[in-house]
């Protein structure tokens, strides 16, 4: 069987801005309204159900807050220089930006495009979500706007 909480009509969604350097047009900071939907593969459960929505969503809700209305920056990038102080300090491409501390979110990431983006959210979800046995597998997408979407998925392993 498989689940699915639809970011868009779940209303799991965030605003943010971000930029790619070395990209030509997305190199410019811009922001979108990301949408996140998230699908299980499993079995039923002996509770009549593959897993409750209630604990996944309210996940994905808290990482929607985290995310929201901040400048994201990939923290490994290697086309960016980051330095850290009271406000975060960005050179990529020939341009400076000065940004406030609290305004920005540090991606454990090399990118912040909605692949990436996927990975981070995924992540989460599986470090702070108690999935039952008979989930297998997990799926999490990242939508920058209606019809585009990036997916990652991961299979979950044997768990007691």
């Amino acid at each position: 069987m498989r689940l699915e909480i639809d970011g868009e009509f779940a209303g799991i969604r965030f605003s943010a801005c971000h930029f790619i350097a070395g990209h030509k047009k997305c190199g410019r900071l811009h922001g979108h309204t990301y949408m996140v939907s998230l699908k299980l593969h499993g079995e039923m459960g002996k509770d009549g159900m593959v897993m409750d929505f209630i604990p996944l969503k309210k996940e994905l809700r808290a990482i929607a807050e985290e995310l929201d209305h901040r400048v994201l920056v990939p923290a490994n990038s290697k086309k960016i220089t980051l330095a850290l102080g009271e406000e975060v300090f960005i050179k990529a491409d020939g341009k400076k930006y000065a940004l406030p501390k609290e305004d920005v979110v540090l991606l454990p990431t090399e990118e912040s495009g909605a692949e990436e983006l996927c990975h981070y959210i995924l992540g989460k979800v599986i470090e702070n979500v108690d999935f039952p046995s008979n989930v297998k597998e997990v799926e999490v997408g990242v939508h920058e706007e209606l019809g585009q979407s990036a997916w990652v998925s991961k299979k979950l392993g044997v768990r007691k």
